[in-house]
């Protein structure tokens, strides 16, 4: 064969080696590397995960619109799976720019675990998770612990204030709830406590601002009396609960956000020795 031909074969076989990497990002894997404490012990700072896309279905949107922060249409591929109650996700921030509305920025990523699934009614009692009608354990039972004991004079500097940030409703990291998580479908009565709920989630939704005239509910132009999600939502937490930023302080997780779920620790570099940590090297995510 000759030389150009050699090259010819050797460009070829690389197109199609970069081809199958590309899908192999787009529908199946990618990596992110932990920035914070707030999954600690499960996470450390330096670690670098794994996620599977393909459990969900990977995301198809036009990147190009999502890098410029213009709104995105987002279609799922057929997942071989589904989301469960402790997963670990990776996802955007919902919040990337103010915090009474919805948007996604590409490169603002979160890792959190799922507390609370679309359709689930979730709480917090004495800083512990439970979900009604569910017997399991869910989320970092030692943190949760933990939170049970913080008293407001000796909280050391940790928010205890909760979303929704009403002062009639009063939330917070010890005494949360109950608060229905949206499934696709679901029809919540509107009022003035569903408003404060779930008033960004519809905006997003929607593209219109929810007002009040009286004692009426505006949709835009249009008076409403019950609303219908049109997606599904996730309540997500961080194991470190005393250090994260998660629904607690700014709701829930549209589910077009998620990117997939974390499965396990490919490399750990320490941010403090910069060596290897073999030890973590290929441990499962749980």
């Amino acid at each position: 064969m000759c030389l150009k031909g050699k090259l010819l074969s050797i460009a070829f076989y690389l197109s199609i080696g970069m081809s199958a990497y590309f899908i192999l990002i787009v529908t199946s894997f990618s990596s992110f590397r932990i920035p914070t404490d707030s999954m600690q012990s499960t996470l450390q700072p330096g670690d670098n995960i794994l996620v599977n896309k393909s459990i969900m279905g990977a995301r198809i949107f036009n990147i190009w619109d999502a890098a410029e922060e213009k709104e995105v249409e987002i279609h799922r591929l057929p997942g071989l799976g589904k989301v469960k109650r402790n997963d670990v996700l990776v996802f955007h921030y919902p919040y990337p720019h103010k915090n009474d509305s919805l948007s996604m920025h590409l490169l603002k990523y979160y890792v959190k675990r799922c507390i609370a699934l679309p359709g689930d009614t979730m709480g917090i009692w004495k800083g512990h998770y439970y979900i009604k009608g569910v017997n399991e354990s869910i989320g970092n039972i030692e943190a949760q612990k933990r939170i049970e004991k913080l008293q407001k004079e000796n909280a050391r500097g940790i928010v205890m204030d909760a979303y929704p940030w009403d002062k009639y409703i009063n939330w917070t990291i010890q005494d949360f709830g109950p608060l229905h998580v949206p499934a696709r479908g679901q029809t919540v009565v509107m009022d003035s406590t569903a408003v404060k709920l779930y008033r960004n989630l519809i905006e997003w939704e929607q593209k219109e601002k929810l007002t009040f005239q009286g004692k009426e509910i505006f949709l835009g132009d249009s008076l409403i009396h019950e609303y219908r999600f049109q997606e599904n939502y996730y309540f997500m937490g961080g194991d470190y609960m005393e250090n994260s930023k998660d629904s607690h302080y700014w709701g829930l997780v549209p589910e077009p956000f998620v990117v997939g779920v974390a499965t396990k620790i490919w490399k750990l570099v320490s941010p403090q020795s910069g060596k290897v940590r073999w030890d973590r090297i290929m441990k499962k995510i749980e």
